[in-house]
């Protein structure tokens, strides 16, 4: 869309794009590997004259190169033809021999807005590199890999490095793009940074800088109730869930965290972490009555709080305060048979925090839909809530179309309570006054942050929590509530 917004308005010429991608392509090659032979695969689009522009760089800097085509050359249109008659050695067809003595590959052959899936011959390569495990230099993004959906179209290759221009595409950041792409390198092409202005993109990839200015504490006179009181559902049994989302609160910044809890569980609840609040709540009616207190101006439901008519009530007397509203885990799967009535009970500030598996019992028709960053988008329209899909594309989404996808996670936080000190986090900050969208973002990013800062196999969730000051102080710009040398 940004490479047709500058050629159309004659800012730059197409021709003038593709020799700097393929330009960046073989710098790529040329930065990462030593002379060697090599085989660049060109498809019959825009993305084969890329190709046939990086084979000409590679071929004047020395390298043996190889250049392939599917299709046929006459029938190349365009800035690809322009780009393969600049090309002056053969162009072979292709064939499964290009791969014999293990060549590095560069893959031009299928761009990010493929149609269809990858079959014939250009599959069966596809196939062969990825069982020989060569080295695979892709353009744009690993052919097969659709640019917007993150879907694998057929099969795509894994390879070691991609170079995409100006900006990154959703697909680089899907769980199959993560897998498949590799070292991801943004390469700038000429395009303007202000043609993203015209383009007005509703989707980001997270970082503090979407996020951190809220985090700061301006107000040295400010006391606990200004810094927000959340109030957490707890449950009868599985009482470290809610024990690890308070702490989470409390560590964001959150000035109080109650933790509403069945009489028979308070003996647990108030034997652990004493800066905890306790509250014996038995149904919804008492925790209606709880929530009477405006001071309480944010809830958490979810954490450990049961699958049953208790948990349900406690949603509806919290969604009915107007009040902002964390759901996670029960607190969404009680709803599974009745999606409607929850939605139906939602305002305007609401977060969800499902995994794949509690977002598919709320919106079982949205499975079929391609690529999670839209599924995340109709999920959010259709409930009215901020949407926080959980996984290693964590996508947030809200009602009005605005997405972030959140990849800075380790795979380390596949850990039992890692989803619960994720939630309270969320709701601590949402307590302090921060959107669900901009509290979603921050809670995930920051939840990985504390993962990669742990630096040792053995985390577990509790791990987490006590990183958090760590990650917070890393992020909140000029904290004035840390002291500077004098």
């Amino acid at each position: 869309m940004a490479d047709a917004a500058v050629i159309g308005g004659g800012v730059v010429s197409g021709a003038d794009l593709m020799e700097a991608a393929g330009r960046a392509v073989a710098d790529a090659v040329l930065e990462r590997h030593l002379p060697r032979p090599v085989v660049v695969l060109c498809g019959p689009g825009n993305n084969g004259g890329d190709g046939f522009v990086a084979a000409r760089h590679l071929h004047a800097a020395g390298w043996p190169v190889r250049v392939a085509l599917l299709g046929d050359r006459r029938a190349l249109r365009g800035d690809a033809a322009l780009a393969s008659q600049s090309w002056k050695g053969p162009v072979e067809a292709l064939g499964l021999g290009l791969l014999d003595g293990r060549p590095l590959v560069v893959d031009a052959l299928f761009g990010a807005g493929l149609g269809r899936p990858i079959s014939g011959l250009a599959g069966e390569l596809i196939d062969h590199m990825n069982a020989e495990a060569l080295h695979v230099i892709a353009v744009d993004v690993p052919s097969g890999l659709h640019g917007d959906s993150g879907e694998v179209m057929g099969r795509a290759p894994v390879a070691e490095c991609t170079v995409t221009f100006f900006r990154a595409k959703p697909g680089h950041y899907s769980l199959e793009g993560l897998r498949r792409c590799g070292s991801l390198r943004v390469a700038d092409i000429g395009i303007a940074r202000s043609v993203l202005e015209a383009i007005a993109p509703q989707l980001w990839l997270n970082g503090p800088g979407l996020w951190q200015e809220p985090l700061r504490r301006e107000d040295r006179g400010a006391h606990k109730y200004a810094r927000g009181h959340l109030t957490l559902l707890g449950g009868a049994t599985a009482t470290g869930a809610a024990r690890l989302a308070a702490l989470a609160g409390r560590r964001m910044g959150a000035g109080l965290v109650t933790i509403a809890t069945p009489r028979q569980a308070m003996p647990v609840y108030q034997a652990a972490e004493p800066g905890n609040l306790i509250a014996e709540i038995e149904d919804g009616e008492q925790f209606e009555h709880l929530l009477s207190d405006e001071r309480r101006n944010a809830i958490l439901i979810g954490p450990g709080s049961g699958i049953n008519e208790r948990t349900r009530s406690a949603v509806e007397a919290a969604l009915a305060t107007g009040r902002p509203v964390v759901l996670d885990a029960d607190a969404i799967t009680v709803f599974a048979g009745n999606p409607a009535g929850l939605f139906g009970l939602i305002g305007r500030s609401v977060l969800l925090t499902p995994h794949e598996g509690e977002f598919r019992r709320l919106f079982p028709n949205l499975s079929a839909v391609a690529g999670k960053v839209e599924r995340t988008r109709l999920a959010a329209r259709q409930s009215g809530a901020t949407i926080l899909l959980k996984g290693p594309d964590t996508v947030i989404a809200a009602p009005d179309g605005r997405a972030v996808i959140n990849v800075h996670a380790p795979a380390t936080l596949a850990t039992a309570g890692s989803g619960d000190v994720l939630a309270g986090m969320a709701a601590g900050l949402i307590a302090q006054g921060l959107s669900p969208l901009a509290a979603g973002a921050a809670a995930a990013w920051l939840h990985g942050d504390c993962a990669y800062r742990f630096e040792r196999p053995g985390l577990i969730a509790e791990d987490l929590v006590a990183r958090i000051p760590e990650a917070l102080a890393a992020v909140i710009p000029g904290d004035p509530g840390v002291p500077q040398d004098r």
